[in-house]
């Protein structure tokens, strides 16, 4: 029992329950349709889309700040891609980097207005939101005449990045998506848990002036936790080119408060210092079982909103609960006996000797 009581106060824990609770709900009212391979294919599809950006966006929210410019980022990562190959006709070797380079450029900006200017992190990229969508309209328009772009994606990227899985039958298509999703999950799980910028990260959105005291390169941290963010944003971008085969400039505007939605719900606290990947990997399907599931019952699409605003604030209010009872444990672990109260006081004399 011992081990079910600390797996309750990890952050997944409650990313978790959640995502059962909506796949029982719909499986329950959408019956049978919900259970169909085409149906899970799509809400599968959805949760990757959005992983690719929830992901990196997590570690930027596990560091204390908040990246609100990601819609933007995705469609100027995605124009460029499309512009370099679709209107000027380059090959994609050249395309697809330029865009992918442009998403971390903007990240990069991001991450250095913030240090340099001390400013709110909401405040910098909500105007890095609204500045970029009119860069990237102004820049469309006057370079194609026009606000939609096609493209002739290569065999190898449209094989890649925006290629199908086809699985009984042509209607069940799984996107590459997915496996760009794992592998992304793996690396922002790689660099939380088995590197020091993971504690690093933990730090800084636990105490930014505590952080910075012990040795943590904050600055530096924070602008590469936002080129990260950015990047995300650009390959969902230029996936979706090589998917659909165009680019629009209106496209990813909808990712803003998703990719807040799947994070929170995931578990990670808006204050920062408290998360995890896999918490955040389920408040993806959660989110996208909630918007593709509804379809499912007949229901209309309209209640999904409503849904996914309670899950909201059920999720603020458990995450909040669950980083309390974490805490608590850890106060009576070191509190438990007469012996740890002697061991964890003579711990710091022992540091300061060494």
């Amino acid at each position: 029992m011992p081990d079910l009581k600390n797996l309750t106060r990890r952050p997944e824990f409650a990313a978790f329950v959640g995502t059962l609770f909506v796949f029982i709900f719909f499986g329950y009212f959408g019956w049978p349709t919900f259970t169909t391979p085409l149906v899970i294919a799509g809400w599968l599809n959805v949760a990757a889309e959005l992983g690719l950006i929830a992901l990196p966006v997590s570690l930027v929210m596990i560091a204390g700040h908040l990246d609100l410019s990601v819609g933007s980022i995705l469609a100027a990562g995605a124009m460029t891609y499309a512009i370099i190959t679709g209107h000027f006709g380059l090959p994609d070797f050249i395309g697809l980097p330029a865009g992918l380079a442009v998403g971390t450029f903007f990240g990069y900006l991001n991450g250095l207005i913030v240090t340099k200017t001390k400013l709110s992190s909401f405040i910098v990229t909500l105007s890095m939101l609204f500045g970029l969508r009119g860069l990237v309209f102004g820049v469309t328009r006057l370079t194609t005449s026009t606000v939609l772009v096609s493209v002739k994606v290569s065999e190898t990227v449209r094989n890649t990045l925006g290629g199908r899985i086809y699985w009984m039958g042509e209607r069940t298509t799984f996107e590459n998506a997915i496996i760009l999703w794992v592998i992304m999950a793996i690396v922002v799980s790689w660099i939380l848990y088995q590197t020091k910028y993971g504690n690093w990260i933990f730090a800084l959105g636990g105490d930014e002036t505590s952080a910075r005291a012990a040795g943590v390169r904050v600055n530096r941290l924070t602008i590469a936790l936002f080129m990260g963010s950015g990047f995300g944003s650009a390959l969902l971008g230029i996936t979706q080119v090589a998917l659909f085969g165009s680019a629009q400039v209106s496209a990813g505007q909808s990712y803003v408060f998703y990719s807040i939605i799947a994070v929170v719900v995931g578990g990670v606290l808006l204050t920062g210092g408290y998360g995890s990947p896999i918490g955040v990997i389920f408040g993806t399907m959660t989110f996208a079982i909630v918007s593709q599931g509804i379809y499912s019952t007949g229901w209309d699409s309209d209640w999904s909103s409503l849904i996914l605003g309670l899950l909201l604030l059920v999720a603020v209010l458990s995450n909040n609960t669950f980083r309390r009872l974490a805490l608590s444990a850890g106060d009576k672990i070191e509190t438990k006996t007469p012996e740890a109260k002697s061991t964890t006081s003579k711990a710091p004399a022992e540091l300061k000797v060494k």
